[in-house]
This record gives C-alpha cells, structure tokens and sequence, in this order.
C-alpha cells in the first residue's frame, strides 16, 4: 500500500497542529540515488506527532507530512528563495544534510529544475493543500485559528549556527504571523518554565508561518522550534524517551494552552 502524502486528524478546536518535517518515508527510487547518510534521514523532526498527541486529545486537527524532508521541504517556498538570506540553509531539494553531508552519490543526477517542478506537485502542494484547506474549515466555525508549527532539531549544529540553540524557539515572524496576545501568552509560558527559550531569534518562522499567518484574516501562526534532546535521544536511533518528554510536555501543554486561551480572547 502507498503511504500517502499528508496524514490529517480533523479536530473541533480552534486549533492546528502542522508537523511539516516528521515524514520518515525515503522510497527505494530515491535511496538508490542517495547516499547512507542521506538513508538516516537524521535531519527528521522525530516523533512529534506523538509529542503533540494531548493536542489531539484536546480536540485539534493534526497534519502530517509522509514523506522525508530530503526529497522536498514543504516548509520551503515553492520557488526555493531562501528565508535567511546570508546564512546556510539546507534548499527546497536538499543535496546536504545539516552536518554538510552530501545527499546523493557520486555520480548520481542531483534534481534538476524539472524533477523539482515534478517534486512540488506531488509532495509539496498536496500539503499546502491539506493545510489551506483544514484553516478554511475551521475558519468557516470561528472567528480566529491557531496554526501551530511543530518542529525540532538538534541543538548543536555548527554548520548552521553558532554555539547551542536555547530550549524553546518560539517563531512568530517577528510578530508579524499573530496577535501580539498569542506571541505574549508563548512567550510567558516558556518563561514560567524551567528551560531556556528566546522568541524570533535564530528562527522566527518557515514558510508556513509567514505565509499563512495573517492575524487580519483570523488566521494566527506561531512557530515552536524544540531542542530534540528534550525528549529523545539525538543518536541512532533516534529513540523517543518517556522520561525526558515527561519532563518537558508540561511546558509543550502549557504553551499551546497558553496561546490558544490568548485566542479565545480575540473572538
């Protein structure tokens, strides 16, 4: 059976979770192409659909993307402009990790201007499509939405940054992607936690934050970008750890319950 594109749990909050960079999948077509590295898929937003699974049991909808992020970034314009520019960022078809391996064998064709073409329409549009289609259901029910952008990474990466990212990255394009209510209710509740946090610093937002976070719509997107060391180990194989996601769920919880009460202060 084809793993589909996107995985959507449909829920009656206010409230989307999107996990753009939690597909596990790299099929064979690509693998043959690829290099062990790239098999690793180490640059994975690990586990966080079941991180996030007391959202789902609050009642939000939840989308999932499939598919690896080292065949396309759905989290990337379809255009492959740089949200950074200056820095080194991985590209729409990535052909490095984010250690600076190379993707593809030698030898093998890195994607070109029409498989990358053929890459957006069948991985990158379907979840744009879902995702454009979830907020236009829950905005027909209420008044404002919450996009909530789940992401996590590692929290040393010199090639990408300096030294090591804080705990908690919360990403609101500089307040521009939501109410200055929700970036304030994020904000205090990583600062009531016990782990380090900074607000649109390193990262304040991919593309789906800037994009569809348009608060004058009634559509507020805030991005949280999570050390993976909080709840996982960061080695192969990437294990999901009860004892450390016990510890920082809480502060998860609260976040998201934080910002979503900000919200129902808008209607």
């Amino acid at each position: 059976m084809t793993l589909p594109i996107v995985s959507l749990t449909q829920g009656h909050l206010p409230l989307l979770i999107s996990i753009p960079h939690g597909g596990e999948c790299l099929p064979e077509p690509f693998k043959r192409r690829m290099t062990p590295a790239a098999h690793k898929i180490a640059d994975t937003d690990w586990h966080l659909a079941r991180l996030y699974d007391f959202a789902r049991a609050m009642g939000a909808s939840v989308l999932q993307a499939n598919y690896s992020r080292y065949i396309i970034d759905v989290n990337r314009p379809a255009d492959g402009a740089s949200l950074y520019p200056g820095t080194t960022t991985t590209g729409l078809c990535p052909t490095e990790s984010f250690l600076g391996e190379a993707l593809y064998r030698d030898g093998a064709d890195l994607p070109d201007e029409a498989e990358t073409a053929q890459r957006v329409a069948q991985y990158w549009q379907p979840y744009h499509d879902a995702l454009l289609q979830e907020l236009s259901r829950l905005r027909e029910k209420h008044a404002h939405v919450l996009l909530w952008e789940a992401h996590s990474i590692a929290n040393v990466l010199p090639r990408l940054f300096e030294g090591r990212l804080p705990d908690l990255n919360i990403g609101t394009f500089s307040g521009a992607a939501c109410a200055p209510a929700l970036r304030e209710a994020a904000v205090a509740a990583a600062g009531a936690s016990p782990f380090s946090w900074v607000a649109d610093a390193r990262f304040k937002g991919g593309h789906i934050t800037r994009n569809y976070g348009r608060p004058g719509s009634g559509v507020h997107a805030v991005q949280l970008e999570m050390s993976r060391h909080l709840y996982m180990d960061e080695a192969e194989p990437y294990a999901y750890r009860e004892d450390l996601a016990a510890a920082v769920l809480p502060t998860v919880e609260s976040m998201v319950r934080n910002t979503l009460r900000a919200l129902d202060g808008l209607q």
